[in-house]
């Protein structure tokens, strides 16, 4: 079988399930995954032929992708704030979303000598914050925490592959009582979609993302924040600030909690599609 007869079964093995366009991208990812041939390399070589093993390893990408299974967890891996991460099944797969809340604490960064910055994310699952932090603040000391090993391990190897030192411990942010030292910026992107919104979800997420990740419930929706914010008011540096990524709904009433947990200064952002997803805020002096 040549490339371009399999990118020809490809195509009809999956239209109807996804637009043409996404599966025109699903091709190309993993033509670079299996054959290592970019967009380009795929029209000049077209008419190469394949190997058994690589059409095997793409009809088993198929059939993941008929049942709705993320790219980025067949091919293991993604790009997040420019930076390659290996992802699986115990982590979130970042979200662009995400790497504007990056952005924002780079921004409000600049002013400051990034080696006297502490930081610590909490809920790191894969580490691209805590990542994509050291990676554009060398040297300041980033922590991560995160309830889940096999997360862990994942984040672990992460810093690794992108060369930067990561403090990574394993905690149950709702049991910790304490913060071990203090902190100029603490950020988090806790669970926060309710169950009942998960009737709007995509398949793909519902059925592959680990759910300990992405769900609370419907009569405590913020308890991470609450948990967080308790933790940070303790352990946030004069001037220090704290970041959250936020479920849409609820922008307005976390704002009400952190000023009643003592926290001023709050500013909430939308992200690229228009939606308050960011939340920044700091102690009353």
């Amino acid at each position: 079988m040549t490339i371009a007869e399999l990118r020809q079964e490809f195509y009809a093995s999956l239209l109807g399930r996804y637009p043409s366009e996404e599966v025109g991208s699903f091709f190309t990812i993993l033509s670079e995954k299996i054959l290592n041939l970019k967009r380009i390399d795929l029209v000049l070589r077209s008419n190469n032929e394949l190997s058994e093993n690589q059409q095997q390893e793409f009809k088993n990408a198929v059939k993941r992708l008929q049942k709705f299974e993320p790219i980025q967890y067949i091919t293991g891996e993604t790009e997040f704030f420019s930076l390659p991460f290996k992802v699986n099944k115990h982590t979130l797969i970042p979200r662009p979303e995400t790497e504007e809340l990056v952005q924002w604490i780079l921004d409000i960064s600049q002013t400051k000598d990034p080696a006297n910055l502490d930081i610590l994310d909490i809920g790191t699952g894969s580490g691209c914050i805590a990542i994509s932090l050291a990676k554009n603040l060398t040297p300041a000391a980033v922590s991560a925490l995160d309830i889940s090993s096999e997360a862990l391990k994942i984040a672990h190897r992460n810093a690794i592959n992108n060369k930067v030192a990561i403090t990574f411990e394993e905690r149950d942010i709702l049991k910790v009582s304490k913060l071990p030292k203090l902190y100029d910026i603490i950020v988090s992107n806790p669970p926060y979609v309710r169950e009942m919104e998960k009737k709007a979800m995509h398949k793909n997420v519902l059925e592959y993302e680990p759910a300990a990740a992405l769900f609370v419930s419907n009569v405590d929706p913020l308890v991470f924040y609450k948990a967080i914010a308790r933790l940070a008011k303790h352990n946030l540096k004069p001037g220090g600030a704290l970041f959250f990524e936020i479920n849409e709904y609820l922008s307005e009433t976390l704002s009400v909690e952190l000023k009643n947990i003592g926290f001023n200064a709050i500013e909430i952002r939308k992200d690229l599609f228009g939606k308050d997803r960011m939340i920044k805020c700091a102690l009353h002096e």
